[in-house]
């Protein structure tokens, strides 16, 4: 059940020293694959890197935020074509869930670095960055990098009781009345 992912799924930044099998790659390129995406538009593509040296490089996109891709034996970077689609990045949003819920459920942990409007240094962003070194076509574009493999920490799911559901309104807003939570 894909609630029952939820209640345990935790962003994981540190890794066991152990690749991910080809299976579960293929795994997760295929729910990537099979995303939802506007109009069936799929204007994402997906960059996967293994090689330690290449993740080691996409760790340095951000001045913070993504030095633990370099230990993530699994890099996905979530690219798109915007000229395919105008809300490429909700396309690619959904993509990188997809991903991450999937990783959950193979037993592995996973973590999103965001890259879009984020900078690499004072001189480019974190995009450009990215960019130039996984050659992509320029007019491409990239939302995200996600880290994946078997999960070197441990955290606990988030208590429902920690849910704000306050954050609910049925049929219309309700500022500060929002659904208390259910018994």
């Amino acid at each position: 059940m894909v609630l029952d992912l939820l209640k345990k799924r935790r962003s994981i930044r540190k890794y066991e020293d152990r690749q991910v099998e080809q299976e579960k790659v293929d795994q997760l390129l295929e729910a990537a694959l099979r995303s939802p995406s506007s109009r069936g538009r799929n204007p994402w593509e997906f960059v996967v890197t293994t090689d330690p040296e290449a993740r080691r490089r996409i760790a340095l996109a951000k001045e913070h935020g993504s030095a633990f891709l370099a230990e993530a034996p699994l890099v996905i970077a979530v690219v798109a074509d915007p000229e395919k689609c105008d809300v490429w990045v909700e396309d690619c949003s959904i993509a990188s869930i997809i991903l991450q819920l999937t990783a959950e459920s193979l037993g592995l942990s996973s973590c999103w670095s965001q890259i879009r409007m984020r900078d690499h240094n004072e001189e480019i962003s974190a995009e450009q960055y990215l960019k130039e070194l996984l050659d992509l076509p320029e007019r491409y574009v990239v939302e995200a990098v996600i880290g994946i493999g078997y999960p070197g920490e441990s955290k606990p799911g988030h208590p429902v009781e920690s849910l704000d559901w306050d954050k609910i309104h049925i049929n219309r807003f309700t500022q500060g009345r929002g659904l208390r939570r259910p018994c």
